[in-house]
């Protein structure tokens, strides 16, 4: 089965493309969703081995106080990615040998960071200019523009993005985007005949 990666920065609109593709009968393997679920679960004893007991609030993920602990050392951060990456890899390897489509999609913003596009067969980036990402980030957040300004330089920039993709889709207008989805999703469905 062919997998395809869809990565972007934050308000680049990925998750509103994958759920495009999810429309027309695409499974979608959400890996911040499973990442989460995976810290909850199998990934508990080693996140509290390595960051401590007070990671898990009344048996509960405390995101906040981990981001704190990892995004202020980035040995710690390290360290979780260590823990996070490979498991997210392995599920979202299962996930996809029970599927039966055409093809899967994996959602990921860090999908050449992670390395998840070594998992993949083909890779999508989602590109918008950056003052419409802050715009959109700041209106559904209700973030303050310069936080988003520091989170968006802390990720891939559109240019890097869009040399290490296969495949790239400018994001401007919501008009647009589900017409270039159906051109897309014929495309992988053709490109899948030949796994």
């Amino acid at each position: 089965m062919m997998k395809v990666g869809i990565t972007g920065g934050i308000g680049s609109g990925k998750s509103t493309v994958c759920a495009l593709f999810a429309a027309r009968g695409i499974a979608v393997y959400d890996s911040d969703a499973a990442a989460k679920r995976l810290m909850q679960g199998p990934l508990r004893p080693g996140i509290e081995a390595r960051f401590g007991p007070e990671c898990f609030r009344g048996g509960v993920l405390d995101r906040k106080y981990l981001a704190a602990r990892v995004f202020a050392d980035r040995e710690a951060l390290e360290a979780l990615n260590a823990l996070v990456h490979p498991a997210v890899r392995e599920d979202f390897e299962a996930w996809a040998a029970a599927e039966d489509g055409p093809y899967v999609i994996l959602e990921s913003a860090i999908l050449f960071e992670s390395g998840f596009d070594a998992a993949v067969d083909r890779t999508l980036a989602v590109l918008a200019p950056a003052s419409v990402r802050v715009e959109r980030t700041c209106r559904r957040d209700g973030a303050d523009p310069g936080q988003v300004r520091l989170r968006m330089a802390a990720q891939l920039g559109d240019d890097e993005l869009a040399a290490r993709a296969d495949v790239t889709m400018v994001n401007l207008f919501e008009e647009d985007l589900a017409p270039a989805v159906e051109r897309l999703d014929r495309k992988f469905r053709c490109d899948a005949k030949n796994y």
